[in-house]
């Protein structure tokens, strides 16, 4: 499985070099559903699949389904509980509240530019964005429901069977529920950050000198950041131990593969709008980006499967706050602001 996986990674890198860097048609602005198909300058072409394309009538249906609190059983949470479009549609807290306030067993990851993931969960167990819809449904910590329970509820509602067959032509059911919310979720693409407009739009005021000389350590043999955070979407998708701890309580990848040499690796997260998403690492312990960084420098844990990347670095007090400051670049304000995301109820 670990070649299998590797190989992934390669294939989704090369292909990841086929660059569009394309300007947006003038009548496409930001906030239209027009633009939400149009990728950013430095971005691939958005990878909607062939029984999934991207309609206004499946998007729509996805919003709304992305804000319903009736997939909780207790009917308290939806979808934007726990990823919360102004925070880069992550959540604030180290492990969100579920169903009957039960607490969940990992950090909330942001869904931006999840279209992109080549598999999903922190240990790449799901190969597409639809099964994934599926497990907070059925997690105890998160909806503690049943997908089939929910389908009779909501088709109790006219309105939800109407939608149903504007947008895939066939009744509420399963099928609907799971790929329109994985549509909805296709369209949060986060390209458009400082670092994209002093990159990619020619726009060089908007760097601060910090920010610079961030970059300059981030992308340098020094840190070696970009050995991990790399390509538009600052990750390479690969399944790392970072040294946070001497034991740790979640097994990791070792989960599916039931391998040692899985056990504590996680997925390999977006840096984009890393500013917003904290608390960070899988469990949500470190709390700010400060933190981050001083755990890079100081090389962590000697765990088992650490990667022989994470190395103790030698950093001055101005260069940590460099490579802080470049991370914020990363921040895309439009994205997190773009109205068509948010509830309009």
């Amino acid at each position: 499985m670990l070649w299998q996986g590797k190989i992934i990674i390669l294939l989704f890198t090369i292909g990841s070099l086929f660059i569009i860097s394309c300007n947006k048609d003038p009548k496409t602005t930001i906030n239209s559903f027009e633009s939400l198909s149009v990728p950013p300058p430095g971005f691939p072409v958005i990878p909607f699949p062939d029984d999934n394309k991207l309609t206004k009538e499946r998007w729509e249906l996805g919003k709304r389904l992305f804000y319903e609190k009736k997939l909780s059983k207790s009917v308290t949470i939806s979808c934007a509980s726990c990823h919360l479009p102004q925070f880069a549609f992550s959540d604030t807290t180290a492990a969100s509240n579920g169903d009957e306030d039960k607490i969940g067993r990992s950090n909330s990851p942001t869904l931006a530019n999840v279209a992109y993931n080549p598999y999903y969960l922190r240990i790449g167990s799901l190969p597409t964005l639809e099964q994934q819809v599926q497990v907070p449904i059925q997690e105890h910590d998160e909806f503690n429901h049943n997908i089939v329970d929910i389908v009779n509820i909501l088709k109790q509602d006219s309105s939800y069977k109407q939608q149903a067959q504007q947008a895939y032509n066939r009744s509420f059911d399963p099928f609907v529920l799971t790929r329109a919310i994985a549509t909805f979720e296709r369209t949060f693409i986060s390209g458009q950050s400082a670092y994209d407009k002093y990159h990619f739009q020619g726009k060089k005021q908007v760097l601060s000198d910090a920010q610079k000389r961030g970059e300059q350590l981030f992308f340098s043999d020094k840190t070696n950041c970009a050995k991990c955070h790399n390509g538009f979407n600052f990750t390479n998708y690969a399944f790392e131990n970072n040294g946070l701890y001497n034991v740790y309580l979640n097994e990791g990848r070792k989960q599916i593969t039931r391998l040692d040499e899985d056990e504590a690796l996680f997925k390999v997260p977006t840096l984009r709008n890393i500013e917003l998403t904290a608390p960070y690492m899988h469990d949500g312990s470190l709390k700010s980006l400060e933190a981050v960084v001083a755990h890079y420098v100081s090389g962590g844990s000697a765990f088992k499967n650490k990667s022989e990347i994470i190395k103790p670095l030698s950093l001055t007090a101005l260069e940590k706050q460099d490579l802080v400051a470049f991370l914020k670049s990363l921040t895309d304000k439009e994205f997190v602001n773009n109205k068509l995301f948010k509830n309009e109820e």
